[in-house]
């Protein structure tokens, strides 16, 4: 049975859960019915980031236009162009024994395509979710749903995994930003072109 969560709260994802290395993180939502004359197209990535904070280096942010890290640690399953359908809408596979030491945190966020051409923003986007389960036995290990909260961010943060004293854990976090993916980059020091 799956932990949920709400907002701020931190959780044991390995402590409880010995052996466990391998993960997948799901994130899915649902556009409200309305016409804004333009698709929305919602996208997931994660962040690797040591302990300033900051991304080593670009290669430490994996999204649909970089689906793998080197040491193989994160893997983006695809980028799903309109969140149709039941289920997760983007998955991101995580093998935490593969996780180079220099990273401390991974975070999850979710950004609107194209926003401010489409005028499009969080406040339009309903049901949205993180969960995490154990990619070997399949069992949902924790879910946080992020309520209705937003308003005119294009981008949230929805969550992170993080180390702390040899374990991991996870924190629901919900923060939105103004800005889309490019915000999002400059927070984690990542310099987009």
């Amino acid at each position: 049975m799956a932990i949920n969560l709400s907002k701020g709260q931190k959780v044991d994802l390995t402590k409880g859960n010995p052996g466990l290395s391998k993960i997948v993180v799901g994130l899915g939502w649902d556009v409200n019915i309305f016409d804004s004359g333009a698709a929305f197209d919602l996208d997931a990535a994660a962040f690797m980031v040591g302990g300033n904070g900051k991304c080593p280096t670009e290669k430490e942010f994996v999204f649909y236009g970089n689906l793998k890290h080197g040491s193989g640690a994160v893997e983006h399953m695809g980028d799903n162009l309109t969140g149709e359908g039941d289920g997760d809408d983007e998955q991101i596979v995580v093998d935490l024994s593969k996780v180079p030491a220099n990273v401390e945190r991974i975070a999850f966020t979710v950004t609107i395509y194209d926003a401010e051409t489409r005028r499009q923003n969080f406040g339009q986007v309903s049901n949205a979710y993180i969960h995490i389960q154990d990619s070997t036995s399949g069992t949902d290990l924790i879910r946080y749903d992020l309520g209705e909260d937003f308003s005119i961010e294009t981008a949230i943060v929805v969550g992170e995994l993080y180390r702390h004293n040899g374990e991991w854990k996870f924190n629901a976090i919900g923060s939105g930003f103004q800005g889309g993916l490019a915000a999002l980059c400059g927070h984690y020091g990542i310099d987009v072109a």
